[in-house]
Parts: C-alpha cells; sequence; structure tokens
C-alpha cells in the first residue's frame, strides 16, 4: 500500500450552530442518533474531570500498524480547530502518535485527536492544554515505516463511519461525529433533551416521586 493523499475542501458550518452544538454533552448525541457514537472503547487519556473537551472538524488518517506515513503527513497538514482522526484498525501493536508529533499538532492549533490505536509518551500528551486525546491503548512500541496510508479520506474508526469534515465531539463519557448535514436537523431535538432533564432534575431535588416523574405505571 502507498501513501494517497485525497484533497477535501471543507464546508464552512454557521458559526451559532457550532456554539449551540458546544452546550451538548455526548450522552444526549448518541441518545439521540446512535450510529453516530464512536466506540467506547477509545476513552479520554485522562480521568474525569481532568480530560479537555473534544470540538472540532475531522481531518482523517488511515494507517497499517506499524506504518505511520498517513500521520506524518497530515501533522504537517492539520488547520486550527481541527481533530486528527486516526483509523489504525483497533491494532495496539504499534504507538501511532506521540509527544513529538502530537506536540506539532498543538502548535498549530489542533484541538485534539482520536487513535483507533494506540498513542505514547502519555506524560507529554497529558500536559497540552486544552489539546484531548482520546485512544484505545497505551503502547511505548513506536512505528518502524512511514510508506503508507491514507490521508482526508472516509475512514471507520470505532464502528463509526467518519469522513473528513464531520464535527467531532468528545467529553469524559467518549465521542460521537456528526456529518455537517445533520447538525441542524438534530439541534432542536438535542436541546430539547437538555431541557427536559434539567426539568427532571428539578423535580427530583423538590422531592416529587421518582414514578410521576418518569411516568412509570
Amino acid at each position: 500500500m502507498s501513501l494517497s493523499i485525497h484533497r477535501h475542501d471543507e464546508q464552512p458550518i454557521d458559526p451559532e450552530l457550532l456554539t449551540r452544538w458546544r452546550q451538548i454533552p455526548v450522552a444526549v448525541i448518541v441518545d439521540l442518533a446512535p450510529a453516530r457514537q464512536i466506540d467506547p472503547g477509545i476513552r479520554p487519556l485522562l480521568p474525569a474531570g481532568r480530560q479537555p473537551a473534544m470540538f472540532g472538524r475531522a481531518m482523517t488518517v488511515r494507517c497499517a500498524p506499524p506504518d505511520f506515513g498517513a500521520v506524518l503527513h497530515a501533522t504537517g497538514a492539520i488547520r486550527p480547530g481541527q481533530v486528527l482522526m486516526i483509523e489504525a484498525g483497533g491494532d495496539c501493536s504499534h504507538a501511532m502518535i506521540g509527544d513529538i508529533l502530537a506536540g506539532h499538532l498543538h502548535r498549530r492549533g489542533g484541538a485534539g485527536l482520536v487513535c483507533d490505536g494506540a498513542v505514547r509518551d502519555v506524560h507529554g500528551l497529558a500536559g497540552m492544554e486544552g489539546f484531548s486525546v482520546h485512544c484505545r491503548a497505551v503502547n511505548p512500541l513506536g512505528p518502524t515505516t512511514a510508506r503508507a496510508g491514507e490521508v482526508n479520506a472516509p475512514v471507520t474508526l470505532g464502528g463509526c463511519e467518519v469522513a473528513p469534515g464531520d464535527l467531532i465531539i468528545g467529553d469524559d463519557d467518549g465521542l460521537a461525529a456528526l456529518p455537517p448535514a445533520l447538525l441542524p436537523q438534530l439541534i432542536e431535538a438535542a436541546e430539547a433533551k437538555l431541557t427536559l432533564e434539567a426539568e427532571w432534575t428539578a423535580r427530583l431535588v423538590a422531592g416529587d416521586p421518582v414514578a410521576d416523574i418518569f411516568g412509570l405505571g
């Protein structure tokens, strides 16, 4: 397999719509659109409460460990606000990225990275302020070749199809990938579910019976 680099012209998303989506947790998203959930086996690198929120447009790469050629190319091409999405097929035999390349992503304004495989140099990764990392595993053994892969092609990452430009949202619970066309269709339902959950909480605090709140027969 050789290295293939595909052109991707990212379509803009209404900034007001993005602001609204920043308020929506992953749990609400996947309740409404379970097909957009990325495998929960791909976990935040940091413990709950310490992991920065992830929010950005996908730049996709496909790798076949131990080769990380696509990651190398993407690292030099990442744009501010993008999330590097690394499809490694769940292969954790070699780390596909560590703190040197991730540090370059961070300095270039990348929002974070997701690896369906392994990362390494976790002490350095954990110290990158505002840079969110989700991965399937940690492995100190690094890649050995850099000749193959794909950049900016649709990938399947953690069982979820992810296209370049998809909106990636991550928090302590996990990850979701939303195609731009789905954003205006789903936002009102997502906001309504947040409002409903707030009402449930308020009624529980007020002492209303659980059976009444949740309509138990």
